[in-house]
């Protein structure tokens, strides 16, 4: 009976850890979809679509630069209180935030408010995110037995293509059901307001869990430091740094991948929304793919050395985004998509496990958080409004070329990084 217990808890440790970051994503990537889809024109009129496309990504951003505000305030609490009540918390937050915005009026109705309330649900779903991924991946990680973390690490970053799934699944079958005029003036709001249904399920998964062991041993070991976000810029700066920058790579090839991909494919090169969400919805399936073979392969080998060998496949990938993106032929849009949403599942799988293994237990949830999110901001805030200018001044070989320097960023960060944190190699136990 103990050997069944103990198993059950494990797998309710990965299915909270999942559940959670499946909703988030869900949350953010049904702002992504709907800011390449509907937001220009009802909550951001101008004199072109292009320029409405550019408003809509821009605050799309915004939720970027919330987010290295809700890795600090959330990291605090995580790394204080406990990885548990944390995690209920950002959750709440973003789940309140995307439920609101099903119910917001358009520009057309009150004017600038629109826009504006819009852009504060937007800051809230950021800063909900912020605290999401670094207290998720610790909940997997930190209950891992030995040889194990970068199996347990990737299960939370499943999550990214589920969100995805289940948010442009649910814009497609939308597509499918209803009428353009249908769709803009009220279908879009119907999977904002389908979050409260999937964050009631989140909770109702994480408030049956008990707090992870190595907080348990912070607590046993004293009282936790009294300001963790302080501690992290001073002692722990370098791997800070270093995680930062090996994140940029994740950011820019997914937002490269979809929501840059599915805009400038539905106006400038003239594909049918529906026929693109299909391809993405098919290439989806390859980034989880990535995801699983990278965490078996981060307990094989090490996390560094796959993320090293996803950057090279960054590299490559942009290499190939122009040829393939602007062929003309959605077969050809598929392989690209494919193969950027394989190499996103390289450069993204093993950060469940090698992040957190670069700090030590009482500044873990911050620093992980912290790198994360502005690893985020700096890869992903600007992606899509940098590659649509870059697009509609050169063409798509420039965007290329922004994918590829991305990758290049990370791929020196991870190169000349050093064994910084306590357990950078996941060699021994998470303390």
């Amino acid at each position: 009976m103990g050997w069944m217990a103990e198993q059950n808890s494990t797998r309710r440790v990965l299915l909270a850890s999942l559940t959670g970051t499946a909703v988030e994503f869900y949350d953010f990537y049904i702002y992504a979809t709907a800011a390449s889809l509907v937001f220009g024109p009802l909550f951001f009129p101008a004199s072109s679509s292009s320029a409405q496309l550019l408003a809509a990504y821009a605050s799309f951003g915004l939720a970027f630069v919330a987010r290295p505000l809700g890795a600090v305030v959330f990291g605090h609490f995580g790394d204080r209180v406990g990885r548990k009540s944390t995690l209920v918390a950002s959750l709440l937050l973003m789940g309140g935030s995307t439920t609101l915005i099903a119910f917001l009026p358009t520009h057309a109705q009150v004017g600038w408010i629109a826009p504006l309330l819009l852009c504060v649900l937007r800051f809230g779903q950021g800063l909900g995110l912020g605290g999401e991924w670094g207290g998720a991946v610790l909940l997997a990680v930190e209950n891992a037995p030995p040889g194990w973390k970068g199996r347990f690490g990737m299960v939370p970053q499943l999550g990214a293509p589920i969100g995805f799934i289940l948010a442009n699944g649910f814009f497609l079958i939308l597509d499918l059901v209803l009428t353009p005029e249908q769709f803009m003036a009220w279908g879009w709001r119907i999977p904002f307001l389908a979050s409260a249904l999937l964050v009631g399920l989140g909770l109702w998964v994480r408030l049956k869990l008990h707090e992870t062991p190595a907080f348990a041993a912070v607590l046993a070991d004293g009282p936790p430091e009294r300001a963790p976000f302080a501690a992290v810029l001073r002692d722990h700066w370098r791997p800070t740094l270093a995680g930062t920058c090996a994140v940029i790579a994740c950011f820019a090839i997914y937002y490269l991948s979809t929501a840059f991909a599915l805009g400038w494919g539905t106006t400038e090169l003239g594909y049918a929304r529906t026929d693109f969400l299909l391809v993405q919805l098919g290439a989806i399936l390859f980034m989880g793919v990535g995801i699983v073979a990278a965490g078996w392969l981060s307990d094989v080998w090490d996390p560094r050395r796959v993320l090293i060998g996803g950057c090279l496949g960054g590299i490559v990938a942009g290499a190939c985004l122009a040829p393939l993106l602007g062929s003309g032929s959605l077969v050809q849009v598929f392989v690209f998509l494919s193969l950027a949403l394989l190499v996103m599942g390289f450069v993204y799988g093993p950060l469940g496990a090698w992040l957190p293994g670069l700090f030590p237990a009482r500044v873990r949830y911050t620093g992980a958080s912290a790198a994360f999110n502005v690893g985020g901001v700096l890869g992903g805030a600007l992606t899509p409004i940098v590659a649509q200018g870059l697009a509609a001044e050169g063409g798509l070989w420039p965007v290329g070329l922004y994918m590829m320097a991305a990758a290049a960023i990370s791929l020196v960060a991870l190169a000349v990084a050093q064994k910084y944190g306590p357990d950078s190699r996941l060699s021994g136990p998470m303390k």
